[in-house]
């Protein structure tokens, strides 16, 4: 996966698709899911100018805008990523998000980046068939951090 072919800010013209902040980059995670629900905590905390906001897959805004793109709320293999009225999937999508965050997570993006595609993407797709095998159901919504509650909608 990668950039998906939409023009920018094309869920805005979808009357499925509720208005959403896409003033910032607008995440769509599986809020089932430990794995995601960790790394948009770590996204929250390490957000450097509130330039995140956080959906789960499973609200009314997440399905909606995955059905836009044409991915599966109900077998999610992959993040969907709102950047700059862009959307990203798969591995591009966490190495962009990782570029805008504090921290070390810009260098170890930049490093992932470096890695072929095909690489990356067979690595992604391995994490996210197994991820609730290896890490577990979580629940992104229960998550009582006021950082990560104050990007979710």
């Amino acid at each position: 996966m990668a950039r998906l072919d939409h023009r920018p800010f094309s869920w805005r013209d979808d009357p499925g698709v509720p208005d959403i902040p896409d003033d910032r980059t607008v995440l769509v995670v599986d809020g089932d899911c430990a794995l995601c629900s960790w790394g948009a905590r770590t996204i929250a905390r390490a957000d450097p100018g509130d330039s995140f906001r956080i959906t789960p897959m499973q609200s009314d805004a997440g399905r909606a805008l995955m059905a836009h793109f044409g991915l599966d709320p109900h077998d999610p293999c992959s993040w969907l990523a709102l950047v700059d009225g862009c959307a990203l999937t798969g591995s591009d999508a966490v190495i962009e998000v990782g570029r805008r965050l504090r921290g070390g997570w810009p260098v170890l993006a930049r490093a992932a980046g470096w890695l072929p595609r095909p690489l990356r993407e067979w690595a992604y797709r391995l994490v996210a068939r197994n991820r609730r095998r290896w890490f577990g159901r979580g629940d992104l919504c229960g998550v009582d951090e006021p950082e990560l509650q104050a990007r979710l909608f």
